[in-house]
């Protein structure tokens, strides 16, 4: 919540991994908390993982100097790009791409990594406890489990690193396979015939959408801040409002606000309302460009 700290079911949503019990990631909780406030600072978690770090506090010191030269390098390639010759276009393109399939390589390692690790203490815990499982989105997690895996991570590839993808584990996957196709075939498909729904012609029996797209002057984020917080807990305190969810892109300054209202008439209605006016009006002063709004209609049967 931005306060600088984190609860007990703060910290459950984000460190829940599937593996560790409700019971176990509570007992971690209160190890971490050597203050015993009940909320954890950011100097008790570093305190925590510092004495666990191990090799990994290179692979991070490594990790924090790559990505400060690759934005140096993202930097200069954006200034000198448009004035470079097209054979210098084709080599910063290719030295892109190399980039990017190592990083994909090492992300593919890693990923191979903890998927190991995982199945193997799932293996081994004799403990029936049923772990805590949440809905967590990681960001960029599982990215790499793509076709692209196959270019990175093939036998003829001299940059890819295969100290964690041994023959043992791809028979574990696909052994995990068989036991789904096992499990597929033994059930019998039933194929519903094709329906039609025939659509009420009436605004309350669809679902309205919006997308607002707004790009805000760096100086004024604050103060967009504030009146984007009134303006959505406003919106959603409305009876036709169904959900409202934020996203802020991280290379800039663009903001992305996503509302769902019970029918087109609902949303209407929040136009009308002085709380809608005047976050549009202070949108005038806080965004560089028109913020853009995108609607549609789903069927609210679906």
């Amino acid at each position: 919540s931005d306060d600088g700290k984190l609860s007990f079911d703060e910290f459950k949503s984000y460190f829940a991994d599937g593996v560790l019990s409700g019971e176990e990631l509570h007992e971690l909780f209160h190890t971490i908390d050597t203050h015993n406030t009940d909320n954890l600072d950011t100097e008790e978690l570093c305190d925590y993982f510092s004495k666990h770090l191990g090799e990994y506090e290179n692979v991070l010191s490594v990790l924090e100097d790559l990505n400060i030269t690759i934005l140096k390098a993202m930097d200069k390639t954006k200034k000198d790009y448009q004035e470079a010759s097209n054979l210098e276009q084709f080599v910063t393109r290719f030295l892109l791409k190399e980039t990017l399939n190592q990083l994909q390589s090492l992300q593919s390692s890693l990923e191979c990594a903890m998927e190991t690790t995982e199945e193997q203490t799932r293996q081994e815990r004799k403990d029936p406890t049923k772990p805590e499982v949440l809905s967590v989105q990681w960001p960029e997690k599982r990215l790499a489990r793509r076709l692209q895996r196959n270019n990175s991570l093939s036998s003829n590839n001299p940059h890819s690193s295969t100290g964690w993808i041994e023959e043992d584990q791809w028979v574990i996957q696909i052994n995990r396979l068989q036991k789904l196709i096992d499990r597929l075939e033994k059930k019998d498909l039933k194929l519903e015939p094709f329906e039609e729904e025939v659509l009420e012609e009436n605004a309350k029996s669809h679902i309205m959408i919006v997308q607002h797209q707004m790009s805000v002057i760096e100086e004024k984020v604050e103060e967009f801040r504030l009146a984007l917080k009134h303006y959505v807990e406003s919106a959603s305190a409305q009876g036709g409002c169904l959900h409202v969810s934020i996203q802020k892109l991280p290379s800039n300054f663009h903001f992305i606000v996503y509302e769902f209202w019970e029918n087109s008439n609902a949303w209407n209605s929040h136009l009308q309302m002085n709380y809608s006016k005047a976050f549009q009006r202070s949108n005038v002063d806080f965004l560089e460009t028109p913020e853009l709004i995108t609607t549609m209609l789903v069927p609210g049967k679906y």
